[in-house]
C-alpha cells in the first residue's frame, strides 16, 4: 500500500498518468513548461495536477506515518552486575529465576548479546543513546552523559511519547537542574538514584527527594506501574525505563528470599536472594502490565549493565566485570512482545545495548534526529521480524584508560535533601563537559572488535608500555576464549588485517567524537 502510493506520486508528477479528462487545449503546453513552474501553475492542467499532487503527497506522509494508538509502547529494564551465568535458564545450578526462565521460554531470547563497556555507567550511556560510551566520553562509573548528545527518551518524546526513568540513572546529576538530570535527558517523570542502591532507597522525584519503604526491586518496579498505569490512560504510547539496584554488592536480601537459599553460605544466599527478588519483581512487573491491558502492544526488554563480580557468575566465560573478555561483555537479555514475538525464539546473532536506541526508535516510526550523531548500534527490528540471522555491523569495544567517580547514592541523596529542607539548595555541579582534546595517534587501553562469530582483541602489553598485542577467537567453537587463532593458519590472515583495519577506524571515528566533531 505505502510502496504503491510512492509510486502513484512520482508516476503522477513525471506525467505519466494523467488526471481525468484534463482540457485539451491546454494539453500542449504541458510538454514544454517545467513541473512546479510559475507557468505551468498557471495553467488549468498545472493547477489540477499541482493540487492533486499535494493532496496525494499529503495522504501518503499520514499513510506512512504510524498512528500513536498503534505504536508499541517500551519497556527497558536492565540489572546491575548480573552475570551471564546468573540465570536459571543459561543453567546456574542453585539460582532460582523462574521469571526470567519464562520469558527465555516465550520471548525472544539472546545468547549473545553483550554491554557495551565492561561497567556500569557506559553501558546505561550507550542504551540512552545508541552509540559507544567513549564517543561522549563516559570512560567508567560515575562518569556522565554529554547535554549535546540526543537520548532515546527525547528522541520518542518528540515522536509522541510520555517518558519515565526509574532506579539507578548513573549518568548524570539527581539535581533537576544537572545538565545530564533525567529530566533533561529527556523524561517527563523520574524517580531515580545516582548509582546503586539498596532496601528501602532514597530517590529523587524530579529533583525532590523522596523516602521509600521495601525490597530495593520490589519498590522500583511499585512506582514504575503506578506511573504506567497513569500512562496507559493517556491517549500517548510510553516509553518506561526500570533500572534496578541489584544485584550490585554490597548484598543484602530481604527474609523473605535469603532464606531460599539457606544451605548456602551467608554471602551466597544474600546474593543469590537479590537476584531471586529482583525475578520476582520482574514478574510483578509482568503481572501488572497484563492487568492494565497493555501488555500485547509492548516491548519489554530485559538485560545486564555488564559481566559479573564472581567468578561463578560467567556460565564459564573468560573473565570478569571490567574486561572485554566475555565474562565482562556478554549478558542475559531477553525480548517479550506478545503482539509481535508470538512464539519462542533464541537468537545467536551479534547485538549490544547501543542496539536499543536504534531499534526502538524504527518500531515507533520515528526518523532519526536530523543532527543525529554517528551511530554505532543498529536497528534488530528485521531480527524481530524473524527475517535477520546474522549481523552485517560489527562491534566495537573499547575500555579508555580512566579512572571511576564514587557517588555514593544515599550520601548524594542525603545531601540534597537538607539543603531542600533548609531551603539553600546548591545549583548542580557542570557534567559532561568537553575540557580537553584527545590524541588521535595513541589509542590507549583494550579494544576489542566482534565480527561475524570471530572476535579480535587489541590489548596492551604490559611489560611494555605503547606497545599491544592482538588475539583472535572464534566464539561459535571457543565462547570461553582459550585457543588464540592468531597466527595459526593463513587462511585468516586476510581476515585478521580486514578486522585490525576496522577496528583502527573505528577508535579513530571514536576519538573524533570524543573530541566533540560530532556536535560541528
Amino acid at each position: 500500500m505505502q510502496g504503491s502510493i510512492l509510486v502513484f506520486i512520482v508516476k503522477l508528477s513525471a506525467g505519466s498518468i494523467p488526471p481525468s479528462a484534463p482540457p485539451r487545449k491546454a494539453k500542449a503546453a504541458l510538454d514544454y513548461l517545467p513541473l512546479g513552474s510559475k507557468s505551468f501553475r498557471r495553467t488549468r492542467v498545472g493547477e489540477f495536477l499541482m493540487k492533486r499532487t499535494f493532496i496525494l503527497i499529503v495522504f501518503a506522509a499520514v499513510a506512512l506515518a504510524k498512528p500513536l494508538a498503534e505504536r508499541p509502547n517500551f519497556i527497558l529494564c536492565m540489572a546491575d552486575d548480573q552475570g551471564w551465568g546468573d540465570t536459571g535458564y543459561n543453567g546456574h545450578p542453585i539460582l532460582k529465576t523462574p521469571v526470567m526462565d519464562e520469558m527465555a521460554r516465550t520471548g525472544l531470547r539472546f545468547d549473545r548479546f553483550y554491554s557495551a563497556a565492561a561497567v556500569c555507567s557506559p553501558t546505561r550511556g550507550s542504551v540512552m543513546t545508541g552509540r559507544n560510551p567513549n564517543r561522549f566520553g563516559c570512560f567508567a562509573w560515575g562518569h556522565t552523559l554529554r547535554p549535546q548528545e540526543i537520548t532515546v527518551a527525547e528522541a520518542l518524546k518528540k515522536a509522541g511519547y510520555t517518558t519515565a526513568h526509574f532506579g539507578k540513572w548513573h549518568i548524570g546529576s539527581m539535581r533537576a537542574d544537572g545538565a545530564a538530570s533525567p529530566g533533561n535527558s529527556g523524561f517527563d517523570d523520574w524517580f531515580s538514584s545516582p548509582n546503586f542502591y539498596e532496601n528501602s532507597p532514597l530517590f529523587s522525584h524530579n529533583g525532590q527527594v523522596i523516602e521509600t519503604d521495601g525490597e530495593s526491586s520490589h519498590v522500583t518496579t511499585d512506582l514504575a506501574l503506578d506511573w504506567i498505569g497513569k500512562a496507559a490512560k493517556s491517549d500517548k504510547p510510553f516509553l518506561a525505563v526500570i533500572w534496578f539496584g541489584n544485584p550490585h554488592s554490597p548484598h543484602v536480601a530481604v527474609d523473605k528470599y535469603k532464606k531460599m537459599y539457606a544451605d548456602q553460605p551467608d554471602g551466597a544466599a544474600h546474593f543469590y536472594g537479590e537476584i531471586t527478588a529482583m525475578d520476582a519483581a520482574l514478574g510483578e512487573l509482568r503481572k501488572g502490565i497484563r492487568r492494565l491491558g497493555v501488555a500485547d502492544n509492548t516491548v519489554l526488554w530485559y538485560c545486564s549493565d555488564n559481566g559479573a563480580i564472581a567468578k561463578g557468575s560467567t556460565g564459564g566465560l573468560r573473565a570478569r566485570k571490567g574486561s572485554l573478555y566475555e565474562g565482562g561483555i556478554r549478558v542475559p537479555a531477553i525480548i517479550e512482545w506478545p503482539a509481535r514475538i508470538k512464539s519462542n525464539r533464541i537468537t545467536n546473532m551479534n547485538a549490544n545495548t547501543s542496539d536499543i536506541y536504534p531499534t526502538l526508535l524504527e518500531l515507533a516510526g520515528a526518523p532519526l534526529p536530523n543532527n543525529q550523531p554517528v551511530l554505532d548500534g543498529t536497528s534488530l527490528v528485521s531480527l524481530l521480524n524473524g527475517k535477520a540471522k546474522r549481523r552485517e555491523k560489527p562491534m566495537g569495544f573499547w575500555t579508555y584508560q580512566a579512572r571511576g567517580r564514587p557517588r555514593k547514592s544515599r550520601a548524594m541523596l542525603e545531601v540534597l535533601r537538607q539543603e531542600q529542607l533548609a531551603g539553600n539548595q546548591k545549583p548542580a555541579e557542570p557534567e559532561g563537559q568537553i575540557d580537553r582534546q584527545y590524541p588521535t595517534d595513541t589509542l590507549p587501553g583494550h579494544a576489542a572488535w566482534i565480527d561475524g562469530d570471530y572476535k579480535l582483541h587489541r590489548a596492551p602489553v604490559k611489560k611494555n608500555k605503547g606497545e599491544f598485542a592482538y588475539e583472535l577467537y572464534h566464539l561459535g567453537d571457543d565462547p570461553k576464549e582459550q585457543q588464540n587463532l592468531l597466527g595459526s593458519t593463513k587462511k585468516l590472515a586476510k581476515r585478521v588485517d580486514r578486522m585490525k583495519a576496522g577496528l583502527a577506524a573505528w577508535q579513530k571515528s571514536v576519538v573524533n567524537s570524543l573530541n566533540g566533531g560530532d556536535y560541528r
